[in-house]
Parts: structure tokens; sequence; C-alpha cells
């Protein structure tokens, strides 16, 4: 009778985990000494499988719960469309998802390129290939996951940025005004392992697929993403990079981040 309850008890909790869509946690930093909110979305996980996953780094302003609601609406659809795990991390408001030499707990590239793997990879059933990891971003999450997906490139096999803020350098008085000053400093005295240029090099050999994407109309970032471009060209770095119409608002990003998480997939077959 003892073993028929433990059997009962497993399948139950089974069940009870196969059926979940959307995972509210708190994950604890050790860098930053503090828990970090976390969404993780899971297809109707099966028994004996595992799944590919992706990190999703929210815009300036944003967290997860507006990713789900407003930025990425079909998300929960694609999980169990593509049987993908999303890990959406929350960048606290304006983090630049940098290790901060200013702020001591605000750590993100740490927490999200190794602490937050690490989580994910001992509770949750995701492949731990880095072929079948990813982590894409837009805006402040394109440069977030274009610096942490190239700094971790043993971990991370595909980074996407759509709309990103690539080049601090051009980007005048959004430097101050979207706060990048109180995580890294003034411009003046930028350390320029910061700047999103200085990957170049380390992408030319990290063995990972490239996608970056902006909007046409997007007067702040399209400058921006196409220098980028036209330097990942010149140094013959393999990537895809498109434009179409398109401002720097919900509407343009909703469309390119799912089109996207259609590609991540490919790539993960």
């Amino acid at each position: 009778m003892k073993k028929l309850i433990n059997i009962a008890v497993v399948l139950t909790a089974f069940a009870q985990f196969s059926a979940q869509k959307i995972i509210h946690q708190e994950v604890f930093s050790p860098k930053m000494n503090k828990k970090i909110k976390t969404i993780i979305i899971t297809p109707n996980v099966q028994p004996n499988t595992k799944y590919p996953s992706v990190y999703i780094l929210h815009g300036f302003s944003g967290n997860p719960d507006r990713i789900i609601k407003e930025d990425i609406p079909d998300l929960v659809q694609k999980a169990q469309q593509y049987k993908t795990i999303y890990v959406l991390p929350d960048g606290n408001y304006s983090s630049w998802y940098v290790d901060s030499p200013v702020i001591k707990d605000s750590q993100y590239q740490t927490f999200i390129g190794k602490e937050l793997v690490e989580f994910i990879d001992k509770n949750y059933p995701v492949k731990a290939e880095k072929k079948f990891r990813g982590i894409l971003g837009w805006s402040m999450g394109g440069y977030g996951a274009t610096n942490i997906g190239v700094t971790y490139n043993k971990t991370f096999g595909i980074v996407g940025s759509s709309c990103g803020a690539l080049d601090f350098n051009s980007f005048g008085e959004g430097y101050n005004k979207y706060m990048v000053n109180k995580v890294l400093g003034p411009m003046e005295s930028l350390n320029t392992n910061f700047l999103t240029d200085s990957k170049i090099k380390l992408m030319a050999a990290a063995g990972q697929h490239y996608i970056f994407d902006c909007g046409t109309e997007d007067i702040q970032m399209i400058g921006q993403n196409r220098k980028f471009h036209t330097k990942l060209t010149e140094q013959k770095i393999q990537h895809l990079y498109t434009e179409s119409l398109g401002a720097h608002d919900t509407q343009y990003w909703s469309r390119s981040l799912s089109e996207q998480l259609t590609l991540f997939d490919k790539y993960f077959k």
C-alpha cells in the first residue's frame, strides 16, 4: 500500500508540473546577494524529455509580466508550438544587463550569463548543449543579449537583438536619458569593454548564430544597427540582418521578436 501511495504522489507531482505554463520564481543571485524575479514559460513537459531554452531580456523600463501581456503576447503559445522553455528575468528597469562598476548589487551580466543558466539547468528539463540555448532582447535588452551572449559564447549558441542599443558612442543624450550613466558612469570615462563594438573580434570565432533587426522609422536605433551590421560584414562575420517598416515601439518589436523566435526554433533543429 505504501508503495502505491508513493507512486500516486509521484504521478500527481508530475501531472502538476507537466500542466504548468507560466511559473513565477525568485532566483537568488550570489553575486548580487538578492533574489531576482523571473518568469519561466514551459511547454507541456513530458517525461524523459529535455527542451531548448531561450533567455528573453526586456527593454528599458520593462519587466517580465509586460513581455507576456504586451511585448510578445503569443509567447505562451510559442512555448508549446516550438517545445521550448522561455526564461524571462527582470532587468531591474534600467540595469542595462551589465556588471556595473558603480552599483554593487547590479551585476546582471553574471546573473543571466552564469547564475540563472545554472539555476535553470539544475531545476528544469533543458538541453545543456550550447546549440540548444539562445538569448534574445530588444532595445536595452538587445544590448544586453548581444553582450551577454557573446561574452558567454560557450553557453549560448544563438544571439538575437531587435532594435538594440548597439552603440553608446552615438547614443547622444539618450545615454543619460535612459540612465546608462547610472550603471556605467559618465560617457567620457566609459570603459570601452562596455561598447558592443568590443565584442566583434570575439564574435569572429565564437561559433554562434547572430540575428539583428531594426525598424526603418526607428530614428534613434536604425543608425546604430546599420553601423554594427556594416562592421560585422567588413569582418566577414556571418549574421542575419533585416530592416522592415516600423518605429521603436511595441507594434514593431512584437512582430520582430515573434519572427526571431521562429528563426531560433529553426536553428535548434
